[in-house]
Parts: structure tokens; sequence; C-alpha cells
């Protein structure tokens, strides 16, 4: 396969607003030693991409700090942490019978080797992403999905908005017949949670509004309630022995609202902050009834390698909200702000 030196691109020179969005025309990475160079077939939008653009992760004991996902960026920084791609090149120390392979992206950069490491950085964030037609990444972080029979949106669609749902999943220690309550369940990850939690045998509730629930539903929710109403009277009348499991990514009111929904020994686990991230809640329903208030950032490499085989295996079905070309990622980029959309939105380089 015939590499060009050149490419385009999308990267962000500051924090900022859609307008920080630059097309270039860039270098293509160069390889090294133990690196695979994929070419960009589709690349996913997560909340991500919008929190770092606009830095608005903060830093500790400084939670208003400009940040991306864990600290500085170093720009320009080419975003898009969702790859699905084929294998341009490989690098010294790599089997060249990767070229040409289907491949789907680990993003995580981890803080150690072993398949329970944790993720300290993120590809389109703390590494130059998949805006871009040709992205490197380490060998063991790229996964052969060849006979997959997703497409390569869907499967574009997987590594943080699935991996993350997966996450929260394995660290919940979600078993078949529990009941679920899955906040913000249009969004990326609180659809995919929906659909992991369904083919794990669980018995779902999700919170979701307006013309989204019918779609939410569809996606395997049992039961959907509407969050324009009295969430906590709802789940109740819905799950009245109790959730076993909390899959949250909306945190804010809802921790301390929620919490005295959880059943004996039940487990809260959050994985994002779009309620608010200043939270209070009655600590007395923690110890009380053994519940388990749980932090969740992604996967492990672990949690990814079993995603992949449910990619492989055709096991989830991501949603495809909307494409766009890549000169038009800020345009993508404002669409995801908007949260019309159920599903994934994709962008084409």
């Amino acid at each position: 396969m015939t590499v060009p030196t050149t490419m385009r691109a999308v990267r962000i020179v500051e924090h900022g607003g859609p307008d920080v969005l630059e097309q270039a025309d860039v270098p293509v990475p160069t390889l090294g030693a133990g690196e695979v160079l994929v070419r960009v077939r589709a690349v996913a939008l997560n909340n991500t991409d919008l929190w770092t653009r606009e830095g608005t992760y903060g830093r500790p004991g400084s939670p208003e700090a400009l940040s991306g996902w864990r600290g500085p960026i170093d720009f320009p920084r080419i975003q898009g942490a969702d790859v699905a791609g084929q294998v341009a090149a490989v690098g010294d120390g790599v089997d060249d019978g990767l070229i040409g392979r289907r491949v789907v992206v680990d993003p995580a950069i981890y803080d150690t080797d072993g398949p329970h490491a944790h993720p300290v950085g993120l590809l389109g964030s703390e590494r130059d992403g998949g805006y871009g037609e040709y992205v490197t990444a380490p060998a063991d972080r790229v996964h052969d999905v060849t006979r997959s029979p997703l497409t390569d949106d869907q499967l574009a669609a997987l590594p943080t908005a699935y991996g993350t749902a997966l996450g929260m999943v394995e660290r919940a220690r979600l078993q078949a017949g529990e009941s679920v309550l899955v906040s913000g369940a249009s969004g990326g990850v609180g659809l995919a949670a929906v659909q992991i939690a369904r083919a794990r045998g669980a018995r779902v509730v999700a919170v979701s509004s307006g013309s989204k629930i019918a779609a939410v539903r569809e996606a395997g929710a049992h039961t959907v309630v509407d969050r324009a109403q009295d969430v906590v009277e709802q789940v109740r009348a819905a799950a009245p022995e109790g959730i076993d499991v909390a899959l949250d990514v909306v945190a804010g009111d809802l921790v301390g609202e929620g919490l005295p929904l959880l059943r004996e020994g039940g487990r809260w686990v959050v994985a994002g902050a779009l309620g608010g991230y200043d939270v209070a809640f009655d600590v007395r329903r923690l110890y009380l009834h053994n519940a388990l208030l749980i932090g969740s950032s992604m996967h492990t490499p672990a949690h990814f390698d079993l995603l992949m085989e449910m990619a492989r295996d055709g096991a989830i079905q991501p949603v495809i909200s909307a494409t766009f070309p890549l000169d038009q990622a800020a345009r993508a980029q404002e669409e995801l702000a908007h949260r019309r959309h159920v599903g994934k939105i994709v962008l084409h380089p």
C-alpha cells in the first residue's frame, strides 16, 4: 500500500469554540518501532472532543482551569479518539501480515502494561488522533476486526462510547437477571450501556426524553422513563423492588436523589458529569445498605479485548445518527453539542 508524505487533517490550535478547528495539510505521522500506521476510514465523535476543545476538564485543585482530558494540551492537536480503518504500514518489530487488515484502534494510553491497566491519556488529546487521513498507534492497541460484519462507521462508534459502557458494566459486575438503571440513555455511552446491559440479560430501565424515547426502547431498554418528569418516582414504579446497578453518565442531583433506589449491595457507577460535577448525597444510603459508589473512566485492555470479540461476532449493533466529511468537522461537533440525535456521529476522512 503506497503511503503519501502529506495528508489532510483537522486540528485544534487552542481551547475555544468550533472556530478553533482548522484544516491543514500536514506530514503523515512518522512510524516508530512497534507502531502501526492506520489509514482512517471512519472516526466517531464523542463528548470528549467537545470538552477537550473547550478545555473544560479542569485539574485537581482547580476545577475551572482550562485543560485537556488529563492535563495541558500540546497545540496544535489532531482530535479524534475513535478510529476504524486499514493498516497501511508497520514499524520495526511488527508483523507485516497486518498490512491491509481491517482494524479498530484502542484509544486509551495506559499507566502500565497488563490487562487491568488504567487509562491516563487518550488519542486525540494526549496524542494526535483520527481527524486526519492517517494515524499511528502502538501495535498492541490495534485490533484486527477483518471478520466483523459491522460497517466501518459502526466499528468507529465502539472504542470510547462502548468501551466506557463496557467498563462500567464490568466494574459493576452486572449479572443476568439484575435490574439496571441507565441515565443519559440517548447519548453515545448511554445507548451503548443499554445495548450491552440488555445483551448481558439484565432488565434495563433507561432515562431519556421526548422524541428519543422510542429510539432508546428500540435499542433494547425494557422501560424508558421521561427525564422531564419525576425520574425517581418513575423508576420506583418501573422497578418496585429497587435497582441492582446504576450506569450513570449524568451525575449531578441524580446521584443524591437516586442512591435510595439501590437494593442491598447495589452498585452506582459514574462515568460522566453531564448534570454537574458538584454532587451531594446522604452517605448513610451507602454504608447502611452496603452499597458501592464506583468511578469508571473508560476501559481496561481486558475490557477492550472483550469489546472487540463482541464486534467480531456482531453481538452489538451501534446506531449511527449522521455522517460528515472531514472538512465539516466543526459542523459535526456543533451537531453533537446540540444533542438532538440518538446514536453516533461519524466523520469520513
